[in-house]
């Protein structure tokens, strides 16, 4: 089922070649008005939807997405993107998994609003992509990955395939995305770039997460450390909510749609990220309205 990337809803969609990488580029419309151009830029941040075939319409996982959704649909602000990053199955990716997520966020698309999706651990790649069929790009970036370039005015977002095994908590980018990821990093360079990964870096957080993240966090960081244009790294994984730093980079743990797993520490939602040339503003929106997290705002200034 078609979700964002036709080309009669999405004509920006295109392809560019670069240092022997291809990159799959989603380009917001850019705007004339001067006014527009000091406005931030509203990405809207979900992850860990994990949507089940078989969980009934009233339940607490699939209210939470639709609510959400809803919410974004009637924003009169309208979101550059939305990005939701991994672990979009409820635990190990079947396809009735992923048509129940389609119809769910079916309405941001009739909206339009862009949706770019990322893979976590409860995916199943081949079945993603065998339901999910306009996700797939015919010339994949690196094989056997999702992965894909987004633009907006202030920033570029990076979104990355951490999926190393279905079920498998750890994560992995491997060599052949890292390669790739330098290049791409070198190739737009003019904006603030943004890593969005579903799994959390072992490095810059809290250490007893670090053993279910990524198992190639130093290799990751010693690409994007040298180059000063990487401003943030995004993730998931953890259904919790945290910021970090390590080496100048924000490292921003937003919190899951689905489940806590501690309810007296955490709790459901999204983020709006108003993101600027020189930082972003997050604020944190609860599916309880009444959970202090609820319109909490923390502004984040850009490394130099």
């Amino acid at each position: 089922m078609p979700i964002h990337l036709s080309s009669a809803s999405i004509p920006r969609r295109q392809f560019l070649k670069t240092a022997g990488a291809g990159i799959l580029l989603f380009s917001r419309p850019s705007t004339t008005a001067d006014s527009a151009a000091e406005e931030g830029d509203l990405v809207c941040l979900l992850n860990d939807t994990h949507i089940g075939e078989k969980q009934p319409e009233h339940s607490a996982v699939p209210a939470h997405l639709r609510q959400i959704v809803s919410d974004l649909t009637d924003r009169p602000d309208r979101p550059a993107c939305v990005i939701i990053n991994g672990d979009l199955a409820l635990h190990e990716g079947r396809p009735g998994d992923y048509r129940h997520f389609a119809r769910l966020i079916r309405p941001l698309q009739d909206a339009p609003i862009p949706v770019h999706l990322t893979l976590g651990n409860h995916d199943h790649r081949d079945t993603f992509f065998s339901i999910l069929q306009e996700q797939q790009s015919e010339q994949p970036p690196v094989a056997s990955r999702h992965i894909s370039v987004v633009e907006t005015r202030h920033a570029r977002f990076f979104l990355l395939d951490s999926l190393h095994e279905t079920l498998v908590t750890p994560g992995t980018l491997g060599p052949e995305q890292l390669r790739w990821l330098a290049a791409a990093l070198d190739r737009f360079s003019s904006r603030p770039a943004v890593i969005v990964t579903h799994h959390n870096p072992r490095l810059g957080g809290d250490p007893k997460h670090f053993p279910g993240g990524l198992t190639d966090s130093r290799e990751l960081w010693d690409i994007l450390t040298p180059r000063r244009w990487v401003k943030a790294f995004i993730h998931g994984h953890i259904h919790h909510r945290s910021i970090a730093q390590h080496e100048g980079i924000h490292i921003l743990n937003l919190p899951a749609t689905s489940y806590v797993a501690d309810p007296n520490e955490s709790t459901t939602g999204w983020t709006a990220g108003q993101f600027t040339s020189q930082g972003v503003t997050l604020t944190t929106h609860t599916t309880d309205p009444r959970h202090p997290w609820n319109g909490q705002t923390t502004t984040l200034s850009w490394r130099t």
